[in-house]
């Protein structure tokens, strides 16, 4: 038997931090294609990258933001301080809260209801039991996103500072390689959020309970 949750669904701390990434994402990903849109080949002195197959295709104009490349320069490293920040907060807070047990994947506890979660969206098996505020599948999703962010920070500041901070842009194997893992994080992170706005239009009573925090559980 598992305890009846006593907590309301989405605390104050997890919708702030949650609406804020809404603007934060979208100006760094606009500044950051302009940015691409400045210099559009991947590869050392604007030689092509083997591992990259839209070699100087450009962004259209208005998924870009900043207009030129100082401009989009300053919108993203100004605006990635605030992204890392709003992401610490939101870390922080779970784990001082104990929000981390309800939201993080635990491989032991979530791994065979993720996969059974994936098999009924598959429609494979019927719906698994859900036990808690969130399916394995979802802390699956949750989590990754939290690391997908992570990385995108670490691989900013590796471009931001390349000789300062020559150790973080070697683990991503050099400038032109971080470009293009920062880059590969914003493709993940936009399918993440494709695949969320999916997943809320599935389940749309978690879109209000985001906005209001829900009600608590009754005992």
């Amino acid at each position: 038997m598992h305890p009846p949750e006593q907590r309301r669904p989405q605390p104050w701390p997890i919708r702030l931090t949650h609406w804020a990434n809404v603007p934060l994402l979208a100006i760094l990903a606009a500044s950051g294609l302009q940015i691409l849109a400045a210099y559009p080949r991947m590869g050392p002195r604007g030689q092509p990258y083997a591992l990259y197959p839209f070699q100087g295709a450009v962004p259209p104009s208005w998924l870009r933001l900043g207009d030129w490349l100082a401009g989009a320069r300053h919108w993203h490293f100004a605006f990635g301080w605030f992204l890392a920040l709003n992401g610490v907060v939101y870390v922080l807070y779970l784990a001082f809260s104990g929000e981390w047990r309800r939201r993080l994947f635990l491989p032991r506890r979530d791994t065979q209801n993720a996969v059974a979660t994936l098999a009924y969206y598959l429609r494979i098996r019927p719906a698994p039991e859900q036990v808690g505020l969130y399916n394995g599948l979802q802390r699956l999703a949750y989590t990754s996103a939290l690391g997908l962010g992570a990385l995108s920070v670490l691989s900013g500041l590796a471009l931001h500072k390349p000789v300062q901070l020559r150790w973080l842009t070697s683990l991503f194997g050099g400038y032109d390689p971080a470009r293009a893992v920062h880059l590969l994080l914003l493709a993940l992170l936009a399918l993440f959020t494709v695949g969320h706005v999916l997943l809320v239009a599935l389940h749309p009573r978690t879109f209000g309970e985001m906005v209001t925090g829900g009600r608590r559980p009754r005992v």
